[in-house]
């Protein structure tokens, strides 16, 4: 009885240490490589890191407009030199891109400042770039989870954010805020 309740609480303790594993992030970089059969895109970060990230066939890439002449990866509309932001997770150890945001150049769009407000029934925040113009944006199910985190209650009003986003028929939305 004994043994088999160690072992009963030893595969518990291992399933939640594999769960555990289980992370999500953003990186903000430039691609290095695309490696088209392998599957393996390299991305180095703003701070010099170099990730290599894991895709499938399906990968959402937002904002990508025709790539560049000679692009070597037009499934993915990105090529060597693009600035994106990765959205990924890990898994045992590997990480894959679950989605990428172009940036600039035919991509998203970056609006830097101060946030102003945060209406989170809404889904939309309010930045007072360094023109002093302030901006209303809508906020995407994946960024409302960067929002929160940037903008905790209190801290609403003096957050200073970098915005990733697109514009939809006049409808500014982040995609991704740091």
């Amino acid at each position: 009885m004994k043994k088999t309740l160690l072992v009963a609480g030893l595969l518990v303790c291992g399933q939640m240490s594999y769960a555990a594993q289980d992370v999500a992030g953003a990186v903000v970089g430039s691609v290095k490589t695309i490696d088209r059969g392998g599957k393996i895109l390299v991305v180095q970060s703003t701070d010099g890191v170099e990730h290599a990230f894991h895709y499938t066939e399906g990968l959402t890439v937002h904002a990508a407009k025709v790539a560049k002449a000679g692009a070597k990866d037009s499934a993915l509309q990105i090529d060597r030199g693009s600035k994106v932001v990765v959205h990924y997770s890990v898994k045992a150890g590997r990480e894959t891109a679950d989605e990428i945001d172009r940036i600039g150049d035919g991509g998203l769009d970056v609006a830097k400042g101060t946030v102003t407000h945060v209406d989170k029934a809404g889904k939309t925040i309010s930045i007072k770039t360094a023109d002093g113009a302030e901006k209303t944006f809508s906020v995407t199910a994946r960024a409302s989870k960067d929002v929160a985190l940037k903008t905790a209650d209190g801290a609403d009003k003096a957050a200073k954010v970098t915005a990733y986003y697109s514009e939809d028929a006049g409808k500014k939305i982040i995609h991704f805020i740091e």
